[in-house]
């Protein structure tokens, strides 16, 4: 396999990140295959710079078994999991320790020894030795391979007692605290890859107790609700909210500390080119509204389940980017858009008349669309041809929604799915916080925001 520089690598994802050139030829201009600059991008996504360095690829039973206890916990793919533990010998791998483990169990995640190569000369004859003392060391040998397997099988299952995930040193120290009286320390030592420096210090943090206990349950309690969706600033937000006045830069160290991150996949903008603008772009990305249905924005995006299309069209508020109503079918006809128009219209109070911005779909320009504008006294925007940054706010929503939902499961149905958009719509509207609504979820912000 050919090695690579750091600075190397880092000019190809900054290539591709820039972009101005996709995988395929990115690929092509460097000479490298598409698969090798998609791992480079991913592992720099959740490692940065780190990501890129030469990095050892032997891994103990345990740290093997805490990969794959994340990976049934959190439900990723091999790939997904191979980029958050940044292993480099790619998703193969993981595929491979998790046949190891339902063959064998833990016992079968430890390193193999390596096989003797076929040309090496056969080794000569051991010397002739007493056959007492031989036997002897054999035996004392085999002692102290039976002991250290069982030191590590206790230490595996103590582990698995105390997390079902990727254990930290505090988690590793503590199971060797509590197996001491059973195996000598070096032993569990090496069964845990844990230095003695490292473990004494450990284990003087344990005896003094650790201080942020509480919050660090309090953090996982706000990850694992929203299913891995949120990052450590939203995250503190939540907490403010509850009252918990903390910093946000402690919030991203104990997060680091329990392993938590974010499962959301960096969002791409798509654009649409359509036909020749039937009105002007008077939202000129203007995308800030001083009340409740000054300015709505529309657009549809499309998902696919094995080969079966479902295509949804939702209308946004701008003011607290709340998604007033939204359609959904598995064709791209005229009732797609307009039966949302129907339901978003009905929303709407005596004499409030928003201004709806589109890209130039061929649907919002049919005469029945437009005629219901009109009918209704809204004025219509579109975007400019090609530039989907006219529609900005619609397409970050739609970034948002398929980094955090539709990536992050997998659907048997296209009626699965629609109940899954279902349930993250009405999610996003009351329960997720937005940053720049103060730290207050869209439905919050504008209720707060009309309260005596």
């Amino acid at each position: 396999m050919a090695k690579y520089e750091e600075s190397f690598k880092l000019e190809v994802v900054q290539r591709y990140l820039s972009g101005s050139a996709g995988t395929r030829t990115v690929a092509t201009r460097y000479g490298l295959d598409r698969g090798t600059v998609r791992g480079w991008v991913e592992r720099y996504r959740h490692h940065g710079l780190a990501g890129l360095r030469k990095k050892s690829s032997r891994y103990s039973a345990a740290f093997k078994l805490s990969v794959l206890k994340r990976m049934w916990r959190d439900q990723l793919s091999h790939r997904q999991v191979a980029a958050l533990f940044d292993l480099r010998a790619g998703y193969g791998v993981v595929s491979a320790w998790e046949r190891q483990y339902h063959a064998g169990g833990p016992e079968a995640l430890k390193p193999q020894p390596r096989s003797r190569s076929k040309t090496m000369p056969a080794p000569k004859p051991p010397p002739a030795v007493p056959p007492q003392a031989d036997d002897e060391s054999t035996l004392k040998a085999l002692r102290e391979e039976n002991e250290y397997l069982r030191a590590e099988v206790a230490y595996l299952k103590k582990l698995d007692a105390l997390s079902g995930q990727p254990a930290s040193r505090a988690e590793q120290a503590q199971a060797v605290i509590e197996l001491r009286q059973h195996h000598s320390l070096p032993t569990l030592l090496s069964a845990a890859g844990l230095t003695r420096s490292t473990f004494y210090y450990q284990a003087k943090v344990l005896e003094a107790g650790d201080k942020y206990a509480a919050l660090k349950a309090a953090i996982r309690a706000i990850y694992e609700r929203h299913k891995g969706r949120y990052g450590y600033r939203r995250i503190t937000a939540e907490l403010r909210q509850a009252g918990q006045l903390i910093n946000h830069k402690t919030v991203q160290r104990l997060m680091q500390d329990i392993g938590l991150k974010s499962l959301v996949r960096p969002k791409k903008y798509r654009s649409y080119r359509g036909q020749l603008a039937a009105t002007s772009n008077l939202l000129d990305r203007q995308f800030e509204a001083e009340r409740p249905n000054q300015k709505w924005v529309t657009d549809v995006t499309e998902f696919n389940v094995r080969g079966d299309k479902l295509y949804l069209s939702p209308v946004m508020d701008l003011y607290n980017a709340e998604i007033v109503a939204y359609e959904m079918s598995q064709r791209p006809l005229f009732p797609l858009v307009g039966n949302m128009l129907k339901k978003a219209l009905a929303k709407l109070g005596g004499k409030e008349a928003p201004l709806l911005h589109s890209d130039q779909g061929w649907q919002y320009q049919m005469p029945a669309y437009r005629r219901q504008l009109s009918d209704h006294g809204l004025v219509q925007s579109m975007s400019r041809r090609g530039n989907c940054l006219d529609n900005a706010a619609m397409e970050s929503f739609f970034g948002t929604l398929k980094s955090e939902f539709f990536y992050l499961n997998k659907f048997a149905s296209i009626e699965q799915l629609q109940q899954g958009l279902r349930s993250y719509i009405h999610y996003y509207n009351h329960d997720r916080l937005k940053l720049k609504l103060k730290g207050l979820s869209p439905v919050q912000y504008r209720i707060q925001a009309f309260s005596p």
